[in-house]
C-alpha cells in the first residue's frame, strides 16, 4: 500500500526522493518522510500529512545528501502521526529504513528486543525491523539485513541506509513489490516504476526473497543465503506525460475520458475479424488445452471482482465452461479442491494485490493452471502466472479504478471469444462478435458525451445520504461497481443489488429521499427491470435509469434517463458503467471530497 523510494548517486537525493514520492502518493498519503546520509550521519524529515507538506518542511529545514530513502504511508500499525511516519531508525540513529508490508510477528520480536535493551519510539511494526538489523551479526549492511529478515514473518518491500555504509542502499522484497532503476552513475529503488521514470527507463523487477545492494556504481541481487542472482533488465514503455493531468482537474476524470483509447489499446492487434476469434499469444493455453478445461475460477478483489462477475456471464455464454468467481481474500484460506481441468484467472490492475497473489499461489499449489489479467508489466501476477492478458491501459493514478475496469471487461470479452471459438462457437457468431468489439471505442466515446447530463444529475443528488444501485444479469455487477465508486470517493452510503432481490430487504429503505439507479439496457431481462422500477416508483423512490438508445420513453417510470448507445447485451457493461463513474466523480467534487485520494484508501493493496 505504501510508497517506497530510494536514491544513491551524485544528485541531491532529497529532490529525487520528493519527486518520486509525489508520483507514489496514490499508494498512501497519511504521512511521509525522507532520510539521507549527509556525511554527518542519518538525518530525517517526516510528518503526518501529504508530500506537499513534506516539501514545505524540507524547504524550512533543509537537508542534503547523495544517498537517501523516502516513504509515503498508508497506516496499518499505529495512527498516522509524525512519530509513526517512516523512515524509522534504530537506537543509535545511525540506521534508517522504510517499509511497505506487515511484520506479522512484530509483537513477539518487539518484546524480545525490549528485553535486550532496545528502546522503541513508535507504535509501528516496521520499527522492529530497524532494531533487528541493529542487533544482527554481520560485517556489511547487507549481511545484517539478511540475518535480521531470517527472523521475520510477514511481508516487506524494504530499503535501508546506514552511516556505517554511507554510499549504499540495501533493499529486500517479500510479498510487496520493489524494482531497481538503473542509470549511469546512480541507482534508484521504488515500489512503482512511476517514481524512477524521470531518471531512467531501465528497471529490474525483484522477486520474492531477493536482497539487492545499490551503489552509484551499480547493483547486485542476492538470495537469502547471500548468493548472487541474475535478474533481467526491462525497459519501461510509457512516458511521464501519461502521469500528468494534461489540463484535467483530477486524474479520475482524465482516466474516465481516456477510455475510448484504453479500450482501443486493449483490443489492438488481438481481433481476427476474418477468423472470428481473438489472438491472445500471452495466454499460453494451447487449443488442445482449451478442450480439457472443465471449469474456470476467477479470483479478484474490489473492482476487479466486479469485472470477474461480468466475465462469468461472458465466458459461460460464449464457451459453455462453468465459471466461479471468488473473493481472493476468502479463496486463499478456503479448502483447495484438486479438480482436474481447472483454469484459474487472477484479475488485478496492479498485479500486486496481496490477496490475489496468494490466491494465485494457492491455486497453483492445488494443480490449477493460472493466467493473469493485469495492467502492470513485470508485476508479481504477471511473472508468476502461467500466462495472461495485459490490459495496456497505461498508468492509472486515481485511486478509484475506472479505465482499468473497462479494459478488464474488454480483456474478458476477448478471452470469452477465444475460448468460445475453441469450444464450438461458430465462425459466423465469432465474426459478428469481433465486429461488435471493434466498434467499442467509438461507442465509449459517444457514451462520454453524456457528461453534461450526468453533471446536472449530480447537482440534484449531491446531498443524498444513501443510494441504491440495481441491475440484472450481466449488468448486476455494474450496479455493484457504480455503488462502490460512489461510496469510495463521495462517502455516500451506497449498495448494489440484483434488481429482483430488492424486494427481499432493501425495498424497506426506499422513500422520497432515496435515489435508485437502475441499469436497464435493452436485453433479455429488460421487461423484468421495468417491473422492478414500478416497485420503486410505488414507494416514492427517485429513479435514475441507465438505458439504451431506442428503448422507448421511460418518463412514466424514471425521474431521469441516461441513454448509452445500443449494443449487444454482453458488451453493454463497458458502456453502462461510464455514466456511473461520471456520476460518482461529479457528486464527489460537489461535496468537496479529494477525488483522487479518498480517505482511508490506497491504490495498490499490497497488505492483507
Amino acid at each position: 500500500m505504501c510508497g517506497v523510494v530510494g536514491y544513491v548517486g551524485s544528485k541531491d537525493a532529497v529532490a529525487v526522493l520528493l519527486d518520486g514520492l509525489r508520483r507514489l502518493e496514490y499508494r498512501g498519503y497519511d504521512s511521509a518522510g525522507v532520510a539521507v546520509l549527509n556525511g554527518r550521519g542519518v538525518e530525517t524529515r517526516k510528518l503526518a500529512g501529504r508530500i506537499a507538506a513534506l516539501r514545505d518542511l524540507v524547504a524550512r529545514e533543509p537537508v542534503h545528501g547523495t544517498c537517501g530513502i523516502g516513504h509515503t504511508r498508508w497506516a496499518t500499525h499505529g495512527a498516522p502521526t509524525e512519530q509513526n511516519a517512516h523512515p524509522h531508525t534504530d537506537c543509535t540513529g545511525t540506521l534508517a529504513l522504510v517499509h511497505n508490508g506487515i511484520v506479522e510477528n512484530a509483537d513477539l520480536l518487539r518484546l524480545q528486543l525490549e528485553r535486550a535493551g532496545h528502546r522503541f519510539a513508535t507504535e509501528t511494526d516496521t520499527e522492529t525491523l530497524a532494531h533487528l538489523i541493529e542487533a544482527a551479526a554481520g560485517d556489511t549492511l547487507e549481511e545484517r539485513v539478511i540475518a535480521a529478515l531470517a527472523l521475520v514473518e510477514g511481508t516487506y518491500g524494504l530499503a535501508v541506509i546506514s552511516e556505517a555504509d554511507p554510499r549504499k542502499i540495501v533493499v529486500a522484497r517479500r510479498g510487496s513489490p520493489l524494482l531497481i532503476g538503473v542509470g549511469g552513475g546512480e541507482c534508484l529503488v521504488a515500489s512503482d516504476a512511476s517514481a524512477v521514470l524521470a531518471h531512467t527507463r531501465s528497471v529490474v523487477y525483484l522477486d520474492d526473497g531477493d536482497v539487492a545492494v545499490l551503489t552509484p556504481e551499480g547493483y547486485r541481487v542476492l538470495d537469502g543465503d547471500a548468493r548472487p542472482q541474475v535478474r533481467t533488465v526491462d525497459e519501461i514503455e510509457w512516458d511521464l506525460e501519461t502521469l500528468a493531468l494534461g489540463g484535467y482537474p483530477h486524474f479520475m476524470l482524465k482516466e474516465i475520458c481516456e477510455q475510448p483509447e484504453t479500450v482501443r489499446s486493449t483490443l489492438r492487434g488481438r481481433l481476427l475479424p476474418v477468423a472470428g476469434t481473438a489472438r491472445l499469444n500471452g495466454l499460453n493455453v494451447a487449443a488442445a488445452q482449451c478442450a480439457y478445461i472443465r471449469r474456470i475460477v476467477i479470483v479478484a478483489c474490489g473492482t476487479s471482482w466486479h469485472a470477474g462477475l461480468v466475465g462469468r456471464h461472458v465466458i459461460e455464454e460464449l464457451s459453455g465452461i462453468p465459471v466461479g468467481v471468488e473473493y481472493a481474500s476468502e479463496c486463499r484460506y478456503g479448502r483447495k479442491l484438486r479438480v482436474p481441468g481447472t483454469l484459474t484467472i487472477a484479475i488485478s490492475q496492479s498485479g500486486e494485490t496481496a490477496d490475489t497473489v496468494e490466491a494465485l499461489r494457492a491455486a497453483k499449489a492445488a494443480g490449477s493452471r493460472v493466467v493473469g489479467i493485469v495492467n502492470v508489466v513485470g508485476s508479481t501476477i504477471a511473472r508468476e502466472a502461467d500466462g495472461g492478458i495485459y490490459l495496456h491501459a497505461g498508468p492509472e493514478v486515481g485511486v478509484a479504478s475506472t479505465k482499468a475496469f473497462t479494459s478488464q471487461l474488454v480483456a474478458l470479452l476477448l478471452l470469452g471469444l477465444h475460448l468460445g471459438r475453441q469450444r464450438g462457437l461458430s465462425v459466423e457468431d465469432g465474426r459478428e462478435l469481433a465486429a461488435q468489439l471493434a466498434q467499442l471505442p467509438e461507442l465509449v466515446a459517444r457514451t462520454l458525451e453524456l457528461e453534461p447530463e450526468v453533471q446536472a444529475l449530480a447537482q440534484r443528488y449531491a446531498d443524498a445520504n444513501n443510494a441504491l444501485y440495481l441491475g440484472r444479469g450481466v449488468n448486476f455487477p455494474v450496479a455493484l461497481e457504480g455503488a462502490l465508486k460512489l461510496k469510495e470517493i463521495s462517502y455516500i452510503h451506497a449498495e448494489g443489488y440484483p434488481a429482483a432481490e430488492m424486494k427481499h430487504g432493501p425495498i424497506a429503505l426506499i422513500d422520497e429521499n432515496m435515489p435508485v439507479v437502475f441499469l436497464a439496457p435493452k436485453d433479455q431481462v429488460y421487461a423484468k427491470a421495468l417491473s422492478n422500477m414500478q416497485e420503486v416508483k410505488a414507494r416514492g423512490g427517485h429513479i435514475i435509469a441507465i438505458t439504451s438508445e431506442g428503448n422507448g420513453d421511460l418518463c412514466h417510470l424514471a425521474d431521469h434517463e441516461l441513454r448509452v448507445p445500443a449494443c449487444p447485451p454482453l458488451l453493454s457493461p463497458v458502456l453502462t458503467v461510464i455514466p456511473l463513474q461520471l456520476l460518482a466523480y461529479h457528486i464527489a467534487v460537489l461535496r468537496g471530497c479529494d477525488v483522487d485520494r479518498p480517505r482511508n484508501l490506497a491504490k495498490s493493496v499490497t497488505v492483507e
